[in-house]
């Protein structure tokens, strides 16, 4: 199997995110974990997510409890994945995957990181 290019990688979540019924600042959570993980203090997640266009400290504080009550996260201190919210990340990026990556190649990769470019910029200047 080929390996797609990382521009594909900017597409698609929304969608999935959706049709599997999962918030996106969940996925958000997750991903910063994964990445930024496997452990990370409280404090430093919920700043990283309160300072997200979704989330301020109120919600991010809802957002940490909802994400431990439904066994996707633990830790008082320090937080990480459990099992469960490794298996949900994986569970989603691998959904996204194939058929944004099908339906991707269909299109010339320098008109992809075009549109991502021109995407980002369209979003920092609305807010600015």
């Amino acid at each position: 199997m080929t390996t797609a290019p990382s521009v594909y990688t900017q597409f698609g979540y929304t969608l999935a995110l959706a049709e599997r019924g999962v918030r996106p600042e969940t996925w958000y959570a997750l991903q910063l974990l994964t990445v930024r993980g496997p452990v990370l203090e409280r404090e430093v997640l919920a700043a990283d997510l309160a300072s997200s266009r979704a989330l301020n400290p109120d919600s991010t504080r809802e957002l940490l409890a909802r994400l431990e009550a439904e066994g996707l996260i633990r830790g008082d201190r320090e937080i990480e994945l459990t099992d469960d919210g490794r298996a949900l990340h994986r569970s989603l990026r691998e959904y996204v995957a194939i058929p944004r990556d099908r339906l991707l190649s269909q299109f010339d990769v320098e008109d992809i990181e075009t549109t991502v470019h021109t995407l980002r910029a369209i979003a920092q200047r609305a807010g600015a």
